[in-house]
C-alpha cells in the first residue's frame, strides 16, 4: 500500500501547517458522494489513531484510515497552481469513472 505525495504538495502542507501551527500532516480519506459513488475528504491530521496509515514524503505526513486504503492505494497527491486558482490534484489508479463535474468517482 502507498500514497505518493509530491515535493510540491509536501509543500503546501508543510505550508498550511506551518500557518495553522499545529498538526502532523495531510489527512486523505474517502465519502460516499455524488452521482458516481465517491469523493475525497481532506483535512488536518493532529493525531495518529490505532486504524491510520501513515506515509511520510519530503518531510510531509499523509495519515489514511486503513478502511479507505483499498479506494487510495496508489494515489498520487500533487498540488497545481493554474492561473489564480491552486488546488491539491490526485491521480488515483483504482478509478473506473468519473461523474460529469469531477466531484465524485468509481472504483
Amino acid at each position: 500500500m502507498s500514497i505518493i505525495l509530491t515535493e510540491p504538495a509536501a509543500a503546501q502542507v508543510s505550508k498550511q501547517l506551518a500557518k495553522r501551527g499545529a498538526g502532523l500532516g495531510l489527512r486523505l480519506g474517502v465519502k460516499p458522494a455524488g452521482c458516481t459513488g465517491f469523493a475525497y475528504v481532506v483535512d488536518y491530521a493532529d493525531a495518529v489513531e490505532a486504524d491510520d496509515a501513515v506515509f511520510e514524503q519530503h518531510g510531509a505526513k499523509v495519515v489514511v484510515k486503513q478502511g479507505d486504503l483499498a479506494y487510495l492505494d496508489g494515489v498520487e497527491i500533487d498540488f497545481r497552481r493554474e492561473g489564480i486558482s491552486e488546488a491539491f490534484k490526485f491521480h488515483n489508479p483504482n478509478i473506473k469513472a468519473t461523474c460529469g463535474c469531477g466531484e465524485s468517482f468509481a472504483v
